[in-house]
């Protein structure tokens, strides 16, 4: 068993100091992107060029950082608004737009302009292209291979998408994969169609039976426009898996590393427990558990008298049931928080419930601070926790 980390805010701090991407993943709901996007202006005050990119539909990552919105352009934030002296920093933000991602992808990979027209003005490729399974985790590692290689950044942070289970994100290029290679797909249309051209000729009774099946129920246009993008994409699927097999590569590089967010709950927790078991297995670089809106013990009371005494019955007992319900809910995530660590010998960051929601650089700075203390951003006025 491998020794446990005393320091993961040193650890954290110097991936942000010297590594290239830094993954964020976790369940929906538990602050990765507010996490990706402090982290990302941690750096940027640090004096590196950052690029933070979110696949969260949500505005959650603009919220954050006190914008209106986001497009799939990096768009520059003014950090000097902090008061910092951020030498050859800057910080951009994006959002990925996966629909034009997908198109973007599909132009470098057909052979020809004509390939390329037949796919982008298929029906069932513009109903699909942003809502096949997996397209969302897909096009997020085809844009972070992207952006890897693009030299205007020295960092690269991703907020990886809010799944049910956060190991979707790195199983579901493969499951994409699988779909695009569909062999029962191939087997039924291909005899069929040919070039986009439909043909009722069959080799069998049986074949002319299950086409006039389909016919009834989807309709010989929809076959045909799904014919016209499985036979379109034949060209293009070695390309596609040529450049997931690069991510993956990317993701195992000590240049990368991933850091996992996860709120104290007990299910929670057994989720990050179980994807970091997942990346250890597929020996990708691990570098910190955050845990965040953990809620503090309360402290216990040793004063009796006039205090007390000066608070009426009613609100002294609701005083107390409430102390007793603290209590309870603290004991319950400090159990569930040591059970992290005594399975994973990970020490993970404990971040503090805030008391409202960030929306602007200086909650973003106050959340750095917390979890990397004494390190950077040196805001006045810190706040606890991030929602």
């Amino acid at each position: 068993m491998p020794p446990r980390r005393a320091h993961p805010e040193a650890t954290l701090g110097r991936a942000l100091d010297e590594r290239h991407v830094l993954v964020v993943c976790g369940s929906g709901g538990v602050g990765k992107t507010t996490t990706s996007a402090a982290l990302a202006l941690h750096a940027a005050c640090s004096g590196r060029r950052v690029l933070v990119c979110t696949i969260d539909p949500s505005r959650r990552l603009a919220t954050s950082l006190g914008l209106g919105r986001l497009s799939g352009r990096p768009r520059v934030i003014d950090v000097s608004r902090l008061g910092a002296d951020v030498g050859p920093g800057s910080l951009h933000a994006m959002v990925l737009d996966v629909k034009s991602t997908f198109d973007d992808l599909v132009a470098r990979h057909t052979p020809d302009e004509a390939a390329r027209r037949r796919i982008l003005g298929n029906r069932f490729y513009r109903q699909v292209s942003a809502a096949l399974a997996g397209s969302h985790e897909y096009m997020a590692m085809e844009k972070l291979l992207e952006l890897a290689a693009d030299t205007r950044w020295d960092l690269v942070v991703l907020d990886t998408p809010p799944t049910r289970h956060a190991l979707d994100f790195l199983e579901a290029p493969d499951r994409l994969m699988d779909f695009l290679d569909t062999g029962v797909l191939r087997w039924f249309l291909k005899p069929y169609f040919a070039a986009g051209k439909l043909t009722l000729r069959v080799a069998s009774r049986t074949g002319a039976v299950a086409l006039k099946l389909a016919d009834r129920f989807l309709g010989l246009e929809f076959l045909q426009d799904l014919s016209e993008f499985f036979l379109a994409f034949e060209s293009m699927y070695d390309g596609f898996k040529e450049r997931a097999t690069r991510v993956h590569a990317l993701l195992r590089e000590g240049s990368s590393g991933f850091v996992l967010v996860a709120a104290p709950a007990p299910l929670a927790l057994e989720e990050a427990l179980y994807f970091h078991r997942r990346l250890t297995e597929k020996e990708m670089p691990f570098l910190a558990f955050i845990v965040n809106r953990v809620h503090p013990a309360a402290g216990r009371s040793t004063g009796r008298g006039r205090r007390h005494r000066l608070v009426p019955p009613p609100l002294a007992s609701k005083l107390v049931e409430t102390f007793r319900e603290q209590q309870t809910l603290a004991g319950v995530e400090q159990r569930a928080v040591a059970r992290l660590e005594v399975d994973t010998r990970e020490k993970p960051i404990l971040v503090p419930e805030f008391e409202q929601d960030i929306h602007d650089l200086q909650g973003l700075a106050a959340f750095a601070d917390t979890v990397l203390p004494g390190t950077g951003t040196k805001v006045a006025g810190r706040r606890a926790g991030a929602r």
